[in-house]
């Protein structure tokens, strides 16, 4: 890297983090903050959703859990949870990150909380001082997975919370909902201040508009977590939601954005707002990466985000549908995050985990070793191979701290001494995969056809990947 594109990628970062999605002065357009760079070179993580519920012997109904209290608490007992086993099998996929829900919509706290009297501190299991929490980032810094945590304050069926709002009218109803806001700006201050420095804390449908019934999080997380990625409420979101829980994004999916904030009333257009979260918006002035995600047990109808009763060997996707949601989200410039299910006892089903090895491995097996690869600052690569080879996949990537430059290019193959086009393209980002007809060749070109600025493409590479 050059020494001025050092210093001016130093500044860029800067007057970003100082100033959430400001675009420095020398681009005419966004470039990712620290934290959000970390989210680009994770690509893949994981989410365990696990509550009370879990325990009940009856399949999940999100309306019902929403509005009904479990009335024996003490259900919660895995009496074999290890932490460590969930984070392996993530691991073993290839997740970066994984995020646990520490709240979830019975409003049950899975960490020993001062604030908040339903949690693991009114249970029997481990004589009421486990701290599931605890446990999972211990486990995330043994293997090296970068631990978040999933905040749910939207529901809370305990206390009578539906879509932030506490249920009923006039001064009690007013009262009960002030007191929830503190209730969760105190129990966001445990998480933020108890756990070490964290990934991300994701609030699981915003936290809300703190100036009507949302709790004023944003400041605690910037005071406590100031590296770590922010989502979401009406203001500012580190990341978007890619508009499905299908595990993949739309092509092409760009991390730049209207606006700076991903679920808003910014326009009435419902379809246009579902195509920006799909798509991006590749002259939007703030950087809001995509998320893609999606259950592990997504598969004969099913779309299970906690394990369910019966459906261990019925709901884990095959191998072909992951890879295909790998490469239609992570080859796609978005972050790929899957939902795993511990089960009562609390582990991961070997199932699923069995599943999750196999992914990893052909992931690896597709993408670890490239026939050939070049690098560098310029609008034309040729990947010359020693030989005539089968080849059928490409990978791009750019150097997204200096934001998306590429704004079109061509793949092209030398057959009979002649270059043919097999693949065009629009955004990269962070990396683009993308598979085509097998050919025989010895020469691969990547051509850019459209930029803002020169391109600074770190990795373009190609692949023979047999069936």
């Amino acid at each position: 890297m050059s020494f001025k594109r050092t210093l001016l990628a130093l500044f860029a970062s800067t007057a970003i983090i100082s100033a959430n999605y400001t675009v420095a002065s020398e681009y005419s357009y966004p470039v990712p903050a620290a934290r959000q760079l970390k989210w680009h070179q994770a690509e893949m993580g994981v989410v365990f959703h696990y509550d009370l519920h879990v325990f009940d012997g009856i399949v999940y109904g999100q309306g019902n859990n929403r509005i009904n209290p479990i009335e024996d608490y003490n259900i919660f007992n895995p009496e074999h949870l290890d932490t460590d086993q969930w984070i392996r099998s993530a691991k073993a996929a290839g997740a970066k990150f994984a995020v646990l829900t520490a709240t979830h919509e019975t409003g049950f706290g899975l960490w020993q909380s001062d604030v908040n009297p339903y949690c693991l501190k009114a249970v029997k299991w481990r004589d009421g001082k486990g701290d599931i929490v605890r446990d999972f980032v211990n486990s995330c810094r043994k293997y090296d997975i970068q631990p978040g945590i999933y905040i749910g304050i939207r529901w809370n069926s305990l206390l009578g919370i539906h879509n932030f709002k506490a249920e009923g009218e006039g001064e009690f109803a007013r009262n009960r909902q002030l007191w929830y806001k503190r209730l969760c700006e105190k129990m966001v201050t445990e998480l933020c201040t108890r756990y070490g420095e964290l990934f991300m804390i994701w609030f699981d449908g915003g936290a809300d508009d703190p100036n009507g019934l949302g709790p004023d999080v944003e400041p605690i997380v910037n005071k406590y977590q100031p590296n770590c990625l922010f989502y979401h409420n009406v203001n500012r979101a580190d990341l978007r939601w890619g508009g499905s829980e299908s595990g993949t994004v739309g092509y092409p999916c760009w991390s730049t954005f209207p606006y700076p904030f991903s679920h808003s009333n910014a326009t009435e257009d419902k379809n246009e707002h579902t195509r920006l979260l799909v798509h991006g918006d590749p002259d939007g002035k703030y950087w809001v990466p995509a998320m893609a995600d999606a259950p592990l047990r997504g598969y004969n109808g099913r779309h299970e985000w906690f394990w369910e009763p019966g459906d261990d060997d019925k709901a884990v996707y095959p191998l072909e549908n992951l890879m295909d949601m790998y490469e239609k989200s992570v080859g796609r410039n978005a972050t790929l995050m899957i939902g795993l299910t511990p089960n009562p006892d609390g582990l991961i089903p070997d199932g699923d985990v069995k599943r999750l090895q196999e992914w990893g491995t052909e992931i690896n097996r597709r993408f670890q070793t490239p026939l050939s690869k070049v690098a560098g600052e310029k609008k034309s690569f040729t990947i010359r191979l020693d030989k005539k080879q089968h080849v059928n996949y490409y990978m791009i990537q750019e150097d997204i701290q200096f934001g998306e430059r590429i704004r079109s290019y061509q793949v092209k193959v030398k057959v009979d001494g002649k270059w043919k086009t097999v693949c065009e393209g629009s955004s990269v980002g962070n990396k683009r995969i993308e598979s085509f007809e097998t050919v025989e060749t010895d020469a691969v070109r990547l051509e850019i056809k459209g930029c803002l600025d020169t391109p600074v493409v770190t990795n373009f590479s190609v692949y023979y990947c047999s069936e």
